[in-house]
Formats: structure tokens, sequence, C-alpha cells
């Protein structure tokens, strides 16, 4: 696995560990376990064939990180019941967002 691989899923848990730690201190355990399972998106990578590819860029690629699920997912962040988890796949499409760029750059 490649150093840019890795990076990139420490970054899935560290950001919203970070965004939690942050903002969210007196309830850190819950907020941080609701932004994780952000992680869930990825499961629209079971679709593709291959399942993992290195290289491709998740976003626009699979159905669950297109423009309308990103949408929806802004949605999910007005009311309060589902904000922690909504950032939680915001912060996810964000650093397969920022992954992206970093293929394109090297």
């Amino acid at each position: 696995m490649s150093t840019r691989a890795v990076l990139h899923l420490l970054l899935h848990a560290a950001v919203p560990a970070l965004v939690a730690w942050l903002f969210f201190r007196d309830r850190f355990g819950k907020a941080w376990l609701l932004m994780l399972l952000g992680w869930v998106i990825d499961l629209d990578h079971l679709l593709a064939d291959p399942i993992y590819a290195p290289n491709r860029c998740s976003i626009g690629f699979h159905p669950l990180h297109t423009a309308p699920a990103i949408v929806a997912y802004g949605a999910l962040a007005l009311p309060k019941r589902t904000r922690l988890f909504a950032i939680g796949l915001l912060i996810h499409v964000a650093l397969d967002a920022l992954d992206c760029v970093l293929m394109r750059m090297g």
C-alpha cells in the first residue's frame, strides 16, 4: 500500500477525531464515533470493478461520492439529530477529494 493511501486512511480517522476534540469535547467519544460512521459511504466501492483501485478518484465515480449525494449530506447537517453523522460524511468526501487532487499532482 502506498504512503498516500496509508495517509489517506489515517486522515479518515484523525480528522474526525480532531473535529470532535475541537468542537464536541464534552461528548468526544460519541461525536468521533458518529463522524467515523461516515465511512459507510465506502460501501459503494463494492459496486465497482475492481472494488479497490488505488489510483481511481472516488469523487464522481462511486454513487455515494457524487454531487447529489454530497448535497444530501449537507442537508443532513441541518437537523441536530443527524448533524454529527453528516459532518462525518462531509469530512469523508472532502478527504476523498483531497486524495483526488494529490493523485493528479503526482
